[in-house]
Formats: C-alpha cells, sequence, structure tokens
C-alpha cells in the first residue's frame, strides 16, 4: 500500500588543504599592502566609467583649489614681510634707476619784487590753492574701464563720489601731488585677456608732503591761462582753435582740439571749475563718429594723448572710454603693405590713406605716437595697439638709409623704405623720431635695448655732422646736412633737443649729454634775446664766420613768424628741473613777458604774430595754436615751480604735446 521511499539526496564535498606556506606565497589573502591594492584596483574597476571620472573630477578640483589657496597664502605672507622694511623708505625709488644728475633744486625763494604785469591782489584768492584737486594720483589699469560704458555720465558721478569717500577713509592712497602708478610689470604686449585691479602696495603710495605755494610767476601762468581760455571759452567753444582777433574760430578735425589739449594743463594749474566744465563737454559732445579726416600723427598726439594724460591725473574713466574709441578708430591706418602707417584717417568710415600729393609719410609722424598706443594697450589689454606701433620702429630700426643714426624725412607707406635720401635734419619731420627713442626707453622701464642704441648713435651723428658754433659769441647750434651739404639753418622746433638730452643724462646716459645740452639751451635763449621783440622766429641762421656789427642769429623774411611754440620753455624746464640753476627761470620770465607784450589779445587769448623783428607792428596772425594751453603755458608753471614732485620725471613721461604718462614700473 505505500510506496518506496525516496533515496536520500546525495550530498558531495570537496576538502580542501591550505598550508601555511602556500597561503603566504601563493596568493592567499593574509592582510598585506600588496592583497590590499589588488583588492582596491579590483574594486575601482568594478565601478561604472561615470563614477570614476566623478571621483577623478572631484579630485582635480581640490588639488587646484589646494594650488590656488597656497600662491595667496604666499604673495600676502610675502607682502607683509616686505611692508615693514618698505616703511622704513622716505620716499619712491625705481629698481635700477641711478640718475646721472639728480635733481638739485634749492629750497622756493621769493620771487621778483619786480612785476609790471600783474598784481598780486587780482589773484589773492590763488595764495592758498593747492595744485591741483585734492585727490590727484595715477591708477592701475581697471576691469570697468575696459569695458564699454553703458551709462558714462552716471559713473562719472559715482566714482566722484568713491574718490571724496576714498579721501576720508584711506589717507594714503590720495595724494595731492598725483602718482599711485601701478603699471603693469614686462613692456611686452599685454595680455588681450582683462586683468583683475591690482592693488597698489605701501611702496607705490607717496608720503604726504606739504603743498609748495604757488609763487608769484606761477600765478601770472594761471593769469595767463586764464585770459586765453576767456577767449576760447568765448568764441570758439568746442572748436579746434580760436581766432581771437576776429573773435571766431578755425576748424581742423572738429574734435575740440584746444580742450582736449588743456584738460591736463587745467588739471596741474589747479582750475578746478574750468576742468570739470571741459569734461562736461567731452562727456556729452566729443563725437567721434564723423565722416572726417583726420591726422594720426596730430590726432594721437594732442587727443589720444591728451585724454590718456587726463585719466590718469583725475582718475574719472571717462577720458579712458574716449582714449580707446579714438585710438581704435585710428588703427585703419596701419592697413598698409608695408605696416608703415598712411598719414590720415577717417574716423567715421574706418578708411585710410596718404596725402593727396604722395604716397610718402613722414619720419616723424610714424614714430611719434608709440608712447600714446603702447599705453593705450597697457590700460586696456588690448595688444593690437602696441603691436601696430611696436612693429613700426622695428622696421625703421632695420632700414638701410640712414647716416650715423641719423633718418631721412619721408618713408614709403607702399615699400616701407626711406625717400629723398640725403637730407638730414633735426627740424621738421624728423624731429620727434628722436625724441620718443629715448622716452619710449624710459617709459618701458629702460629694457628696450634697440630703441637705446639707436638713440644713442643719432646723438653721435648729431654731433659729427650737425653740430656747429657760430660767431661772434660761440653759440653751438645744430645745423641740417643736404648731400654732403652743410646748411646753418636750425628749426625754432630742434630746441626740444636740450630737454631731451638732460632727460637721458638724468636717466643714466653718459654726462656729456648735459654738457650739450647746457650749451644748446644757451643757443635757443640767443634765438629770443637777440630779436627785437625777444621771441624767437620760426627758423634762424647762424653766422660761421665773424663778421663787424653782426649778430650769431640771421632771419630771412619768410622765417620771422612766431608760433607761440613750447620747445624752449619745455627744455628750460627740464634743465632747471635737473640742475636748480635759477637762471633758466629767468630766461623762461623774459619769454612770458614778451608773449603778454607782443602776442596777448585784450578781448581774450593770444595769437601767433608774422614778424617778430618789428615790436612797434608785430603782425598778428589771428591764431592760437591748441598747444600753446596744451604745451607752453603748463611748461612755463613747472619751470616756474620748486616741487620736483610737481610731475615727477622719475614717475611720468612726457608725450611730444606734453602730455604726461606713466613710466612703466621695472620688473
Amino acid at each position: 500500500m505505500y510506496s518506496a521511499l525516496p533515496p536520500p539526496p546525495r550530498r558531495d564535498f570537496i576538502s580542501v588543504t591550505l598550508s601555511p606556506g602556500e597561503a603566504a606565497g601563493a596568493g592567499g589573502y593574509n592582510n598585506s599592502k600588496a592583497w590590499r591594492r589588488r583588492s582596491c584596483w579590483r574594486k575601482w574597476k568594478q565601478l561604472s566609467r561615470l563614477q570614476r571620472s566623478v571621483i577623478l573630477f572631484l579630485f582635480a578640483f581640490l588639488a587646484v583649489c589646494g594650488v590656488i589657496s597656497y600662491t595667496n597664502m604666499g604673495e600676502q605672507w610675502k607682502s607683509l614681510m616686505n611692508k615693514s622694511s618698505e616703511d622704513q623708505k622716505t620716499e619712491l625709488e625705481i629698481p635700477g634707476l641711478k640718475p646721472a644728475n639728480p635733481a638739485v633744486l634749492p629750497a622756493p625763494q621769493k620771487a621778483d619784487s619786480n612785476y609790471p604785469e600783474f598784481s598780486p591782489q587780482k589773484h589773492s584768492k590763488l595764495l592758498h590753492v593747492r595744485r591741483g584737486p585734492p585727490n590727484l594720483q595715477i591708477r592701475p589699469p581697471r576691469r570697468d574701464a575696459r569695458v564699454k560704458a553703458q551709462d558714462v555720465a552716471g559713473k562719472t558721478k559715482e566714482e566722484a563720489g568713491q574718490a571724496d569717500k576714498e579721501e576720508k577713509t584711506d589717507k594714503s592712497i590720495i595724494s595731492w601731488r598725483g602718482a599711485v602708478i601701478e603699471p603693469d610689470q614686462s613692456t611686452e604686449p599685454p595680455s588681450s585677456k582683462i586683468k583683475e585691479p591690482e592693488k597698489p602696495s605701501s611702496a607705490e603710495v607717496e608720503d604726504q608732503k606739504e603743498p609748495v605755494p604757488i609763487n608769484e610767476r606761477q600765478m601770472a601762468v594761471i593769469e595767463a591761462f586764464r585770459h586765453a581760455w576767456k577767449g576760447y571759452k568765448e568764441f570758439a567753444w568746442g572748436h579746434d582753435e580760436l581766432k581771437p582777433l576776429s573773435k571766431s574760430y578755425s576748424e581742423w578735425f572738429g574734435l575740440g582740439l584746444t580742450l582736449i589739449d588743456a584738460l591736463d594743463t587745467m588739471w596741474i594749474l589747479g582750475l578746478k571749475e574750468e576742468f570739470e566744465e571741459a569734461k562736461k563737454w567731452v562727456a556729452t559732445d566729443l563725437l567721434l563718429d564723423k565722416n572726417v579726416d583726420v591726422n594720426l600723427f596730430e590726432s594721437t598726439i594732442r587727443i589720444l594723448g591728451g585724454l590718456l594724460s587726463a585719466y590718469h591725473l583725475s582718475g574719472d574713466g571717462l577720458f579712458l572710454e574716449k582714449a580707446k574709441d579714438i585710438g581704435s578708430r585710428l588703427m585703419p591706418a596701419f592697413n598698409t603693405p608695408s605696416k608703415i602707417p598712411y598719414s590720415d584717417v577717417n574716423i567715421g568710415r574706418g578708411t585710410a590713406h596718404p596725402p593727396r600729393w604722395t604716397s610718402d609719410s613722414t619720419v616723424a609722424e610714424v614714430t611719434s605716437i608709440q608712447l600714446e598706443f603702447r599705453e593705450l594697450s597697457r590700460l586696456t589689454g588690448d595688444e593690437k595697439f602696441q603691436k601696430a606701433v611696436d612693429a613700426v620702429m622695428k622696421h625703421v630700426h632695420s632700414l638701410s638709409g640712414k647716416n650715423d643714426g641719423l633718418v631721412p624725412m619721408f618713408i614709403n607707406t607702399n615699400s616701407g623704405q626711406f625717400t629723398h635720401l640725403g637730407v638730414y635734419t633735426l627740424g621738421a619731420r624728423a624731429d620727434s623720431y628722436y625724441e620718443y627713442l629715448l622716452k619710449q626707453w624710459i617709459q618701458g622701464g629702460k629694457k628696450e635695448n634697440e630703441l637705446l642704441e639707436d638713440y644713442m648713435r643719432a646723438i653721435e651723428g648729431v654731433k659729427k655732422h650737425l653740430l656747429r658754433t657760430s660767431q661772434p659769441k660761440m653759440l653751438t647750434f645744430v645745423g641740417e646736412l643736404a648731400h654732403g651739404h652743410f646748411s646753418a639753418k636750425m628749426d625754432h622746433l630742434v630746441c626740444f633737443l636740450p630737454g631731451t638730452l638732460a632727460l637721458g643724462a638724468h636717466n643714466g646716459l653718459t654726462a656729456d649729454h648735459m654738457g650739450l645740452a647746457k650749451a644748446l639751451i644757451e643757443t635757443c635763449y640767443q634765438m629770443y634775446a637777440q630779436v627785437e621783440t625777444g621771441l624767437s622766429p620760426e627758423i634762424v641762421h647762424f653766422n660761421l664766420h665773424a663778421q663787424k656789427d653782426r649778430k650769431d642769429v640771421e632771419i630771412k623774411p619768410a622765417d620771422r613768424h612766431n608760433l607761440l611754440r613750447p620747445e624752449t620753455v619745455e627744455s628750460l624746464f627740464y634743465l632747471y628741473r635737473f640742475t636748480g640753476d635759477k637762471k633758466y627761470q629767468d630766461w623762461g620770465w623774459e619769454i612770458l613777458q614778451n608773449f603778454n607784450k607782443y602776442t596777448r589779445v585784450p578781448s581774450g587769448g593770444y595769437t601767433s604774430i608774422n614778424n617778430v623783428q618789428n615790436p612797434s607792428n608785430p603782425e598778428p596772425r589771428d591764431k592760437m595754436e591748441s598747444f600753446f594751453l596744451g604745451e607752453t603755458l603748463k611748461y612755463m608753471f613747472l619751470l616756474f615751480s620748486d616741487d620736483v614732485d610737481l610731475i615727477n620725471l622719475d614717475k611720468y613721461v612726457f608725450n611730444t604735446e606734453a602730455h604726461p604718462l606713466p613710466i612703466w614700473a621695472p620688473a
């Protein structure tokens, strides 16, 4: 009845015997490091690709954060260690700068009591005026200044409020003398990447000093400026140049040349109201999108240079935005086969062309725009500006056709070669080439040796080919050379050279440059003193042979005009700043008095004149050049100052239109 029971299930057993030696030597687990590594690797391989990627990313992120934190902590520690030693210094130093002729200005002395033209009572309000607004400073490149402003007017008000706040909260970085300089540390083209604002270290902040009082001669310059500005404001406001006799204006580019040229002069003279009024015009009425041809050189040194200088002195980003705009609009000039720029640019259409009558540009014009475009690159972070002008200098450096460093006056924009060979001058069309060789070297921290080599070679060429002495007073002058024939002709423009030579000697170049500078400034002064009105003509010829009743200086009828030029006053400023010799101030004072006597227009303004040899009728030309306010009166004011920190020449370099730009700090 019952079925048979199923057989019990079969059980199989496996017997494994492990010996101690096998466990240790044949791969058995024993908690060793090797076993754990193999175990971790098996677990890692078991993870999905996504899981492994996430883990690797986290490790990489943590590593980067650690490096950044270490770097920041290192910089902070370094700055703390340096601060104590820097605080012991009484004044700022530029590394590597050992002036051969340091400034040795004497203590301020009372101005001459003989003061016939201007009564101090008329300017009693100026007796305690400081030089410029109280928060004069050089600011480092800023992020907000490198991008297009959304609302310029609103930004201007906001920055003004911030400046007032900074003056109350951080006295150490506000200086009425100016000069918190934070330039880039290299002369290489700047990165196009926008940089974060850099914080000025304690070594970059000037010690506070009591301002040097404005003296009577400086007050006379202020009065002259206000008289000139009165005429411009009343009869030519917003236009290029004043015609003071006809009480009208002349237009060159239609960009307010006189107003922009005078911005930094007003700041340096402390004319706050005039400066603010001019700034409003720049904000609302300086329209650059217009169909007009402008000269590349003139618009660069006057407009771009003037805006950059105004930005550095005031710190107002409005001026940098305008500078970037005009700089960008001038760039089409460099679109040539040789990269030697055309002379003229249409800033509205974005086209450029040479003059109507030639395909040549002048050497001075294409090699005297570098300071401005290089500084624009440094401030904006856009390297295209500096690359364009540096390429010009490198090309000119490599050219043949020079004569012991002296260059011809013209260069072809198509071939890139010098033209009109054999003619050498330091006057018109070549002058500022030599000036900018030295000043670019100074601006860039004295590292660009090609520029220095070209400058030194050129000065030796001047000594060898162009330097002569006149009769009867043995005046040293610079003539011209045309196809081997020497001409005893010297432009007033050449009077920039004494100041340039003195600047080079101050920056450590050979001491005989200072000796030559002193000899040449004596000659430039005699170009005024030996003339009936006490004003220099545009061109003079020197007598090489002694003749009875003949002066050193001879003037031809076509050359006897005076355009209110600044070159002699400019060199007087440099010589006084570096030597402290009061005679240079006295010579400048004579020149200012003669400007007032023969060129001042009662209704406002000053006028160039046609005949410096006729005191009874100097034949006014009815034109006040913009450089009279931008250069001549500015250098006059600086000449009469006994304060070496009023535009300190170890911190600033002037462009050829007298607009100060900061010297880049050495690496």
